[in-house]
């Protein structure tokens, strides 16, 4: 087992959901998390694991659980037993996967009180450690996933090889099975193409750009995660440190970029921010999509300190999440038809912008 520091109650970032911080509009980060995938050495991988094995992983982790919940209280999630809107929710937040939730095999979901902690069962790999943190703040995520992993690993037998490190049911985690990964906003390299400029770079570096909601999905409101691709022969150090550098060049690109618009073209992005802002505060009915553009418009003004109005008493990443259909959904009591949908997202938004 790795050497943690284990971290008290008094140490902590912060307390509250991560996405509630006002760390996630400090700057591009708007989150970190790090991800560890372990397997069960007593039982097949994912995709020759047979129902009854699953059954069985989920109520072995479950009793674990139990055991560690005074040094780190979870609740249990159980998937199967979600309503579709509390499903889409916890993937709204960055809990469940899509592919999580197309599994047919028994699964499981244990989350601590504020969600920023979670362990999952039976996704691609038995165990799935997450721990996400608001803004630029990968080492207190990674110290959090390791804690978590040393508790259980007192009690569960995780397949390891002495040569290859962690085995994983993807050949690109074995080793340290570390997924390190921020959510990054770049609305200026998006709005000049210069992002697809970038992708050999952040290739050949080892890591990958995928969409807001990872691997499969498109971005929205120019979000994406990046994270790293592969893990054998690497240490967590080793992953930590490349992905910040990677990450600390595209945010200075992206910045590189924001200023030569600025000195050119400032009404431009001033323009942008302020019509957003009015579209937000008086729209009765706007798609996701829209939403999102125009949230990330809002947020680059700030950024860029063109948008001379009161920030907002909310993170602009909570709207953002808070307007996807899970959220409104689970507002309103009921699911709904898209029409009705956006004119219950253009009411929610309308509420905070207007004045």
């Amino acid at each position: 087992m790795k050497e943690v520091t284990v971290i008290r109650r008094g140490e902590a970032v912060a307390f509250g959901p991560w996405y509630q911080s006002n760390a996630t509009d400090e700057n591009q980060i708007i989150s970190s998390r790090v991800r560890l995938a372990r397997n069960l050495k007593q039982y097949l991988f994912q995709r020759k694991l047979s129902p009854s094995d699953a059954s069985a992983i989920v109520l072995e982790v479950e009793n674990i659980i139990g055991k560690i919940n005074v040094q780190r209280p979870f609740e249990p999630l159980v998937v199967q037993d979600l309503r579709k809107i509390d499903q889409q929710i916890f993937l709204e937040k960055h809990i469940l996967s899509p592919r999580y939730l197309d599994s047919t095999l028994s699964k499981g979901v244990f989350v601590d009180v504020y969600q920023n902690i979670s362990v999952m069962v039976n996704e691609e790999d038995h165990v799935r450690i997450q721990s996400v943190c608001p803004g630029n703040n990968l080492a207190h995520a990674l110290i959090t996933a390791n804690e978590i992993d040393n508790l259980l690993e007192k009690y569960l037998d995780f397949a390891f090889d002495e040569k290859l490190g962690y085995l994983t049911a993807c050949p690109t985690n074995v080793g340290t099975g570390l997924r390190a990964s921020y959510m990054v906003h770049l609305p200026c390299l998006d709005k000049t193409n210069m992002l697809k400029k970038l992708f050999p770079y952040i290739t050949k570096s080892g890591m990958t750009l995928r969409g807001i909601y990872g691997e499969g999905t498109i971005p929205m409101g120019s979000i994406y995660q990046l994270s790293n691709q592969i893990t054998l022969g690497k240490n967590e150090a080793q992953i930590i440190k490349t992905l910040a550098i990677v990450a600390d060049n595209i945010i200075k690109r992206e910045i590189q970029t924001r200023d030569n618009i600025l000195s050119s073209r400032q009404n431009y992005l001033q323009d942008k921010a302020y019509r957003a802002y009015g579209i937000l505060s008086y729209s009765r009915r706007i798609a996701v999509h829209e939403a999102m553009n125009l949230l990330s418009d809002i947020r680059l003004g700030y950024m860029a300190g063109i948008l001379d109005l009161p920030k907002l008493a909310v993170p602009i990443y909570q709207i953002m999440m808070e307007i996807q259909p899970g959220h409104l959904y689970f507002a309103a009591g009921k699911t709904m038809n898209e029409d009705e949908t956006d004119t219950a997202r253009a009411d929610f938004l309308r509420k905070i912008f207007y004045k």
